[in-house]
């Protein structure tokens, strides 16, 4: 499975970005997937994640009542909505795939089978 992030660039505080992530070689319509950051600096963490429908999502503290995980099995790809963004956003976001249907603490250690490229996402305030 290979896969490709999509959609960061450079914004101000408050505004919204989509990021995609897009999934080649096969299905991803049975996997668990998450979002993960890396700042500057700083160690890589957890963003977000959905279950293999969609259904059950789950969130870090930090961006909990800003971000959305879905996904769109259809296409294959995974999206990632943040809006009311803040200067401490700021990191590289990568998106990721297991072949685990369901979340566990497994994908908030980022214990995934694959990983994308990352995509640069830059607030300024």
């Amino acid at each position: 499975v290979q896969l490709q992030a999509s959609g960061g660039g450079l914004v101000q505080a408050g505004d919204s970005l989509r990021l995609s992530c897009a999934a080649a070689g096969r299905t991803i319509s049975s996997y668990a997937t998450g979002w993960f950051r890396q700042a500057p600096g700083k160690e890589r963490e957890f963003v977000a994640s959905s279950n293999w429908s969609g259904g059950s999502t789950y969130y870090a503290d930090s961006v909990k009542g800003r971000f959305t995980i879905s996904r769109d099995n259809a296409k294959n790809t995974v999206y990632l909505q943040m809006n009311s963004l803040k200067p401490e956003d700021t990191a590289v976001y990568y998106c990721a795939a297991d072949r685990r249907p369901y979340y566990g603490d497994y994908i908030r250690q980022g214990v995934m089978d694959y990983w994308g490229k990352g995509t640069l996402v830059t607030v300024s305030s």
